[in-house]
């Protein structure tokens, strides 16, 4: 589900900002961009919204303030005179203009260390609770978000959920006809053969017995009655239920393909059809369920 929530926190004259948004995703992916002094916390942080949310690609930004006079930048001049002279030599023997100047180092990676002089942006102190107080506060308001589209997506499903019951209900009432139609057409073809006292004809009733045992169908609308109200129970459920309803989901497409199957029957055919259109709207509608 889709959503956004910003919060921020202070402690020791530093403050942090974090916003994290949402997009819809099966799974779960966290992409986090935190600043280079608070690196050191990027795991904790990936767990916290992962205990928080279970579905969806939620992505972060970080962003610290910090006091004028709190920071220093540490320059790694072994690194930076290792580079200077392979590029001179390097230069030399390719007879070019020795045109190296200060702002060249700019362009080394990792020769800059921004550092914070106080101990409280070390793991295990202040820095850490700063962050995971704004990480908290943001993902509140992410969540309040995803759970105003999560109602409106019940809303959806629930009235979806109506529609598949109906479909239900015509084929649970065509389904007593089936076998009828069956024995009459059966009586009718064989009467044009000539054949007589087809009624007490051990062979006509066995087959017909047999077909009627093919062709049943109840356990399956069981079943998917079944199905319907466990899914309807866990779209009132304040737990994650989106794995749920994917399983929930395939069970319905497995038992409406076994009735499309067994039937034998143009009317249920086309309400199958219909049946498993909707399922597939649904199917759509669940990869956003957290």
């Amino acid at each position: 589900m889709t959503g956004f929530g910003a919060g921020s926190a202070r402690a020791a004259g530093v403050q942090i900002a974090v916003e994290l948004s949402s997009v819809n995703r099966k799974q779960l992916e966290v992409v986090l961009r935190l600043p280079q002094q608070l690196a050191p916390f990027e795991v904790q942080a990936q767990k916290i919204i992962q205990n928080a949310l279970s579905r969806g690609r939620i992505s972060g930004t970080v962003q610290l303030e910090m006091p004028a006079g709190e920071m220093v930048v540490a320059v790694d001049q072994k690194r930076a005179a290792a580079v200077v002279e392979t590029l001179r030599s390097s230069a030399k023997k390719l007879k070019l203009e020795d045109d190296l100047s200060a702002s060249m180092l700019l362009k080394i990676p990792n020769l800059l260390d921004f550092q914070r002089l106080e101990k409280n942006m070390q793991a295990g102190s202040s820095g850490f609770q700063c962050l995971e107080k704004a990480l908290n506060a943001a993902l509140k308001k992410l969540v309040a978000m995803r759970s105003l589209e999560g109602r409106a997506l019940a809303d959806d499903l629930s009235a979806r959920l109506n529609g598949l019951e109906a479909m239900l209900h015509e084929i649970e009432k065509r389904a007593p006809q089936v076998l009828s139609n069956h024995r009459n057409k059966m009586f009718q073809g064989l009467e044009k053969l000539g054949i007589e006292n087809l009624a007490q004809d051990e062979r006509v009733l066995k087959e017909i017995a047999l077909f009627g045992e093919k062709s049943d169908i109840a356990e399956e609308i069981t079943r998917l009655t079944s199905h319907i109200k466990q899914f309807r129970a866990s779209l009132r459920s304040a737990e994650p239920v989106g794995r749920e309803l994917d399983f929930l989901l395939q069970e319905f497409l497995r038992e409406i393909n076994t009735i499309g199957s067994k039937a034998n029957d143009l009317e249920i055919t086309r309400q199958v059809v219909a049946f498993k259109t909707e399922l597939e709207r649904i199917r759509e509608q669940v990869q956003n369920v957290e």
